[in-house]
């Protein structure tokens, strides 16, 4: 495994922001476009192998800031993505929550113990 700095580009040849550590495709966060124009992220993995690392927020966040960057809507159905958009602001980001996730991310959070 190396150590080298994450890196993520977005691969509009396969619908995906792809994770690179080194010259090694570590994860992944996939997309399509709804018929809107509007990019569903539906699918986020990282390899075991970097695993612990906090590479899939990594990702997240960096796919996510291209996102906002470009103009571009997001429609967050991937668990993963959800519930980073959550626990995160991406500046600039433009969500449209699906009905369920629209409730959830309005409610205020819990109190913790």
């Amino acid at each position: 495994m190396t150590d080298e700095t994450p890196t993520v580009i977005r691969n509009d040849e396969q619908d995906r922001y792809d994770l690179h550590v080194g010259d090694v495709t570590a994860g992944f966060a996939a997309f399509r476009r709804d018929d809107e124009g509007r990019l569903v992220f539906d699918h986020t993995e990282v390899d075991k192998a970097f695993g612990g690392r906090g590479l899939g927020k990594a990702l997240a966040a960096d796919a996510l800031a291209d996102v906002a960057r470009r103009g571009e809507t997001v429609v967050p159905e991937c668990p993963f993505i959800v519930k980073f958009l959550r626990e995160n602001e991406v500046s600039g980001l433009k969500i449209a929550w699906r009905d369920e996730d629209a409730a959830d991310a309005a409610a205020p959070a819990e109190p913790s113990a």
